[in-house]
């Protein structure tokens, strides 16, 4: 099942919103190329976190 922004995973929740967005982007993505989930997860956090502070965006809500 895709995720959106009413439903994501929890691992996901500590991310800025716009960090969240791209993960939930690149997560569905991967999803959709029949990857893992729990790799896909990974993946797309780790890919929004280097996207955020590409773009100078704080990656956590705290920040």
């Amino acid at each position: 099942m895709p995720w959106n922004t009413d439903y994501f995973p929890t691992s996901m929740r500590h991310l800025n919103v716009p960090a969240r967005l791209k993960a939930i982007e690149i997560a569905n993505a991967l999803l959709a190329e029949g990857m893992d989930e729990g790799k896909a997860i990974r993946i797309a956090i780790a890919k929004a976190k280097e996207w955020a502070q590409h773009h100078g965006l704080p990656v956590r809500d705290d920040e």
